[in-house]
């Protein structure tokens, strides 16, 4: 089993960067890369490197490439349970958090693929973090999906699989809800009905509340 990890300091070198990503900026400054090599290792800094490498690679890209690169990316981490990785029952991490543990569930995933395409000018109505059950493992599960246009059968970012699917294709997610920057929308059968604000959600206002106390 992996080293069970408290959950991360405050700090704003690590999480500032993330919160740029969040208002579609990115930038990596040199001390966030030294302090990451500082306290997870040569490795580490390598992996946020990549995801610099990335983003600048795909800013050029179509909004299709660059779907198809950041999941890519992001699903060669391994997947650890937030009990193993945080010893927390349910711990939403940044990016940054992400690459430099090199470790992450679902969720993890989900929001880092999320805010790198934000970041990259990915219009936040094509983007939806959706809940979802996964059925053939009996239990609850987390991905992205973008719609290229708003009645389209969005493209499905999963990391239980590299290949991106419409979301017709994929009759082993059962869809309960999703939300972006602008809302939070239930979903119950074909039907899908506004039912708020992402803030309604606990753990994504805990990740708001990260980044932005980064900037305090």
């Amino acid at each position: 089993m992996a080293q069970k990890r408290q959950a991360p300091r405050r700090s704003p070198l690590l999480l500032v960067v993330v919160f740029s990503a969040f208002v579609a900026a990115f930038e990596l400054a040199p001390d966030l890369l030294q302090y990451i090599e500082k306290e997870h290792g040569a490795a580490a800094r390598a992996r946020l490197e990549n995801w610099e490498r990335l983003h600048n690679i795909a800013d050029s890209a179509t909004i299709r490439r660059q779907v198809q690169l950041v999941n890519s990316f992001f699903n060669r981490t391994p997947f650890l349970s937030d009990l193993q990785h945080w010893n927390q029952e349910d711990y939403w991490a940044t990016p940054v958090e992400m690459l430099a543990t090199n470790g992450a569930d679902c969720e993890d995933f989900s929001i880092a693929k999320y805010l790198t395409l934000r970041s990259l000018g990915v219009p936040d109505d094509q983007l939806r973090i959706v809940y979802v059950k996964a059925l053939e493992l009996n239990q609850a599960h987390m991905v992205v999906a973008w719609y290229p246009t708003p009645d389209a059968d969005p493209l499905i970012l999963d990391n239980l699989i590299n290949q991106i699917k419409r979301a017709s294709q994929r009759t082993d997610l059962e869809p309960v809800y999703s939300f972006n920057g602008e809302g939070l929308w239930r979903i119950s059968g074909s039907r899908t009905k506004r039912s708020g604000t992402a803030e309604q959600l606990r753990h994504w206002r805990s990740l708001q509340d990260r980044l932005i106390d980064a900037l305090k």
